[in-house]
């Protein structure tokens, strides 16, 4: 039965890769249509009343009529959508809820997910991601074994008993069609386990003798699962385990950090990394070449974008433009509307365009994942770069970090604090410090300036931390497994010194 599915998947794919192409060709019109397209539909909405959508003719008008917002200003109306209300921002009733983790502040979000935006956004692009893998290596056997997919669990809305809030991967697992079951791993009732060490326990023995060829799930915890399955297998690599393994999909973190601890444990050259940027928000890109890291942006999947220059997010009214404006390699703050009800929302990432043509773009931080304590404004993106050249140069390897800066003070000026799990131990760590100190000035001219001669900053401090201790504080704080990330770059001390206090860190 699978086999036959999976030659008549393939025929399919090859079809639809062909037909997902044609779409992006015209973005400008395909991303009018779909502005206007979004605000005719919820013109009858508590949303669309409040901000006169029947009036809007024209994106001009829209963006006269509804200003930007970050989620506290939209939190009212979600509010009402968590409570069961129907029509508020998007036409009828909303039924789940991605509660989303955040990496800038404990509070949770609670982001909706309607129908449409599981339909026409998220299976849409996934569906295109699996055309495009199979379109890049036509002689690919992923559908001739099992799927790997780790992520979260959901649980019914405290507010409303007709609702579930959860990880988005729950929210889409429960979602599956019958026939998207037949190569998914775990089971779903597994899947959906809340108690993070007990979910990874109860996947090691579902997944050790099952033929798994592909694998998706965040970096972090896709590690401690391989590292778990090793220990208890006692094998020396997970081609030993899983001899077909030949893909993984990934999102939620840059990955070039993990690459190496990945290329250890799957020893295989031709092995398919493909990245993927899958929010709670939305489905906005994914790799589709494999000589480039560069995501696709997908511009027909029910999301209208605007940007905002990263040097305008701390004006009054800074400029918001669309797709038609944007330039090369210039960091934008990425503003949303979507087929789930968030009108022009402020997302909190940021990225940069690497081709117009199509249009591609690298992920470069968060608006608030960053350091910028002395004028330096270090990005995640530099952070990221720096850390995994030195790290190459170095052959050391880590699992997991967080920095953050040293204020000045009347006696010492000021730094940034890094404190770094190694995986694979540099074996001096000074010099590793001056390295990573060096990769940064040559990335970042700010940074650089500030560090000249030790004039406002003082070269970086970093604490190796024991094995583990990521995995221990984030259990501490209930933030295992699913979508839960490490706060990579902060520009206060919240994180740092908690973990600090934590691992007892003067």
């Amino acid at each position: 039965m699978k086999k036959l599915v999976s030659y008549t998947l393939n025929a399919q794919l090859s079809k639809r890769y062909d037909d997902f192409m044609k779409s992006m060709e015209q973005p400008f019109i395909t991303q009018e249509k779909i502005g206007l397209g979004l605000v005719k539909t919820s013109a009858q909405t508590q949303f669309g009343k409040d901000h006169h959508f029947e009036g809007i003719k024209s994106l001009q008008d829209f963006k006269k009529q509804v200003p930007v917002r970050e989620y506290p200003a939209l939190k009212s109306y979600i509010d009402q959508v968590l409570a069961g209300e129907e029509s508020i921002l998007w036409p009828g009733h909303i039924r789940w809820f991605a509660k989303s983790s955040g990496t800038t502040n404990d509070k949770s979000k609670f982001i909706p997910i309607s129908e449409e935006s599981i339909s026409d956004n998220h299976y849409k692009a996934g569906r295109e991601l699996i055309a495009t893998i199979v379109h890049n290596t036509p002689k690919t056997n992923i559908y001739f074994g099992n799927g790997l997919f780790l992520g979260g669990s959901h649980e019914v809305n405290k507010f409303n008993n007709k609702s579930i809030v959860g990880d988005l991967s729950a929210i889409l697992t429960q979602n599956l069609p019958l026939w998207a079951r037949l190569w998914q791993q775990p089971k779903i009732k597994t899947s959906f386990i809340a108690d993070w060490e007990i979910k990874i326990e109860q996947v090691a023995n579902e997944v050790m003798h099952k033929n798994i060829t592909h694998l998706t799930g965040v970096p972090t915890w896709t590690l401690i699962l391989m590292n778990h399955l090793l220990e208890r297998s006692g094998k020396n690599n997970m081609l030993d385990i899983w001899p077909n393994l030949e893909l993984y999909v990934h999102g939620g973190v840059h990955f070039s950090p993990y690459l190496q601890s990945f290329k250890q444990l799957i020893p295989r050259d031709d092995m398919n990394y493909v990245e993927t940027y899958n929010a709670s928000e939305g489905f906005f890109g994914f790799q589709d070449q494999r000589d480039s890291n560069d995501l696709l942006l997908l511009i027909n999947h029910g999301i209208y974008y605007e940007f905002i220059p990263t040097n305008q997010l701390d004006r009054e009214n800074p400029r918001c433009i669309g797709l038609d404006e944007v330039e090369l390699n210039k960091n934008y703050a990425l503003v949303i509307s979507t087929n789930a009800g968030l009108w022009r929302y402020l997302i909190g990432d940021t990225l940069r365009f690497t081709s117009l043509s199509p249009f591609r773009f690298r992920f470069s931080g968060r608006t608030r994942n960053f350091i910028n304590a002395f004028g330096e404004e270090l990005i995640l993106e530099n952070a990221e770069k720096a850390i995994t050249s030195t790290c190459e140069q170095y052959q050391a390897q880590i699992s997991d970090y967080t920095a953050a800066p040293i204020y000045l003070s009347n006696i010492s000026k000021g730094a940034h604090e890094w404190l770094i799990e190694f995986t694979k131990l540099p074996e001096d760590l000074e010099k590793f410090s001056y390295l990573l100190d060096s990769h940064l000035k040559q990335l970042n001219s700010d940074y650089e300036a500030k560090r000249f001669k030790d004039m406002a900053l003082n070269k970086p401090q970093i604490h190796a931390l024991e094995k583990g201790t990521f995995y221990r504080w984030m259990k501490k704080r209930g933030k295992l497994g699913g979508q839960n990330k490490v706060p990579r770059l902060f520009n206060d001390r919240t994180y740092v010194d908690d973990i600090k206090e934590f691992v007892g860190i003067e």
